[in-house]
């Protein structure tokens, strides 16, 4: 049985990073939860804060902390945001704050759709050279479309009669005179 606080460590120690197993949760990831979840207040809790707890629940040569370590750096943690509170209490509390939450994916990326960038971008108005970089779609065509693909045949470019010096070369010879 996973308790809510498990799923949201595993939830978390995956975020971003194809090879983690959840079973771990690195640095980065650490001060996204407490910062994700408000565990980090920016009065009695700090991204400094998150930081050293980290780095003193962790193992020594270790980069990760375990669940167990993550109970533990939240215990700390709590301690100093609810500094009224029992130790439990406070725990109890931070754990609330985690259980059932995920990675708050930020919605930095998103494309920003202005006219003024729609018009820079719009590939059927591109001129001269450009134009060639895109098919129809306006798909772009890559390598093809900016690099001059280098004709390797060792004609001059322009040449109409590529390929018929060997057809001149093995007429029949017949009849030429000694």
């Amino acid at each position: 049985l996973i308790t809510a606080l498990e799923e949201s460590f595993r939830r978390f120690a995956v975020h971003g990073d194809t090879r983690a197993t959840g079973k771990e949760m690195h640095g980065k990831n650490w001060s996204k939860l407490c910062k994700d979840c408000g565990v980090i207040d920016g009065k009695n809790i700090t991204l400094t804060d998150v930081d050293i707890v980290f780095s003193k629940v962790k193992k020594k040569s270790c980069r990760t902390i375990t669940y167990d370590e993550f109970k533990a750096a939240l215990g700390e943690l709590a301690r100093k945001k609810y500094k009224d509170k029992s130790g439990e209490e406070a725990e109890a509390e931070v754990f609330k704050l985690i259980e059932g939450k995920s990675p708050v994916i930020s919605g930095v990326t998103r494309a920003v759709a202005s006219p003024t960038v729609s018009r820079l971008t719009d590939t059927t108005k591109f001129t001269g050279s450009h134009k060639e970089r895109f098919d129809e779609t306006g798909r772009g065509k890559g390598k093809a479309g900016r690099v001059d693909i280098v004709d390797t045949s060792g004609y001059v470019s322009g040449y109409k009669h590529q390929g018929s010096y060997e057809k001149k070369v093995t007429k029949p010879t017949a009849g030429r005179p000694m």
